[in-house]
């Protein structure tokens, strides 16, 4: 009998300890994500555009982080649709701010107010570090309701959706009008990306959101910011299509040729139809990799890209 009773208390303090240390977990887990929030909260500001001053409809309307804290804005170029731009603050003070620049392609526009405050400018996370999978929160202005979090996962990341040079970040996180231009963040608090579209066939959120990545959001305002423009890499318009190439007696990953117009500089550097890139940079020649290796550039790196003609002469082309 007493070893039935040691065994039995055994078995209580085990179901106690599995308990306290599950409890533990969980509490510490739901306090990172509201640790998350209150970090991230003061940068996130609401923007309003209307197309006079005398008139009180709101022309846009949407959400914006703080870059900098000297007044820098980031947000997306769809909401700036009025002549008058007003941004409020998480504390409620208004602000006048003026467009410092844009840029079409990415859905990116910054601006700038002037404040004697101290403003609580975004920390920026790595975008190509996320996993399918990681816990993200967006905050924004959804439907103009007020300052709101929402919780997800990220769902997918490279999504072109329209647009194959911006490779979103797919999010279940709940994102409705209102919240574009706001922040989708890490578990840290950290700014992984700008929401910017969803896909609805109402509207309104239906669990497939998306973001542009943080890493795109810092160099494309970088240069907003520094030329008021956003100074792109032009090699042509071209076509390619995944293939795999036996290179040296190694399968090896590439992109053929498959259309390149004949009046672009990929074409008067030599590239032709058929001929095969086999790496850029130094990196695996995919598609990902080619664009970013673009929107790098535009930052001043150079861009080299080695290739297999059609004669099978190895080729090596620098922009």
């Amino acid at each position: 009998m007493k070893f039935i009773r040691i065994n039995i208390l055994n078995y209580i303090l085990v179901i106690l300890l599995t308990f306290v240390v599950t409890w533990y977990f969980i509490s510490s887990d739901e306090n990172k994500l509201v640790l998350a929030s209150e970090k991230t909260i003061p940068s996130v500001v609401t923007i309003a555009s209307r197309n006079d001053s005398f008139s009180n409809n709101k022309s846009g309307f949407g959400s914006g982080v703080i870059f900098s804290d000297d007044g820098y804005i980031v947000t997306n170029l769809h909401i700036i649709s009025g002549q008058n731009i007003d941004v409020t603050l998480h504390n409620g003070n208004n602000y006048n701010a003026s467009i410092i620049g844009v840029d079409k392609n990415t859905d990116i526009a910054v601006l700038k107010i002037s404040s004697n405050e101290k403003l609580n400018a975004i920390n920026f996370a790595n975008s190509d570090n996320l996993k399918t999978g990681d816990r993200v929160l967006a905050i924004g202005n959804p439907y103009g309701i007020g300052l709101s979090v929402s919780n997800g996962i990220i769902s997918a990341s490279g999504r072109d959706y329209g647009n194959p040079y911006l490779q979103l970040i797919q999010t279940d996180a709940a994102i409705n009008p209102g919240n574009s231009g706001g922040a989708l963040i890490n578990e840290n608090g950290n700014l992984i990306g700008i929401n910017s579209k969803i896909f609805s066939r109402t509207g309104a959120y239906q669990g497939i959101g998306f973001a542009i990545p943080s890493n795109l959001v810092v160099q494309t305002a970088t240069q907003l910011i520094r030329y008021g423009k956003v100074n792109t890499l032009w090699i042509g318009k071209f076509r390619v299509a995944k293939v795999k190439l036996n290179f040296n007696k190694t399968i090896i990953d590439g992109l053929r040729v498959v259309e390149i117009e004949s009046s672009g500089p990929l074409y008067e550097k030599g590239v032709r139809t058929n001929d095969i890139i086999i790496s850029i940079n130094g990196e695996t020649a995919n598609w990902n990799n080619l664009i970013k290796s673009l929107q790098f550039a535009t930052l001043g790196e150079a861009l080299n890209i080695n290739l297999i003609d059609q004669n099978k002469k190895f080729l090596e082309i620098q922009f």
